[in-house]
């Protein structure tokens, strides 16, 4: 993949994601915010951040939570980034790390 499309697929990724998680932020107890080109979501108490990045010279995005990294290459198959481990893509993967400090948490 090509830098100029790893970028347009990474930004329409993390906007879709951004879009999700603001508006069902509204409904449970964190917030989701777009910073330089990056995803972060934060929660109050205990305090806790997840940032969500593209890593272009990889082509990759890059996942930061609950004291771990995931690396998310892009899947052709699925038209989504995806974790190679355990096959979870962005939105997935998200959710899952989200539900372990919100149980209930859907988009």
């Amino acid at each position: 993949m090509e830098d100029q499309e790893f970028q347009l697929r990474a930004g329409e990724a993390l906007e879709a994601l951004h879009s999700k998680l603001a508006e069902a932020s509204g409904d449970f107890e964190f917030d989701a915010d777009m910073s330089a080109g990056a995803l972060v979501i934060e929660f109050e108490d205990p305090r806790e951040r997840f940032v969500v990045s593209p890593n272009s010279p990889v082509r990759q995005i890059w996942v930061s939570a609950h004291v771990q990294s995931f690396k998310l290459d892009w899947d052709e198959t699925r038209g989504a980034f995806v974790h190679g481990a355990t096959r979870e893509s962005l939105d997935e993967l998200i959710a899952s790390a989200i539900r372990k400090r919100v149980p209930d948490f859907t988009y």
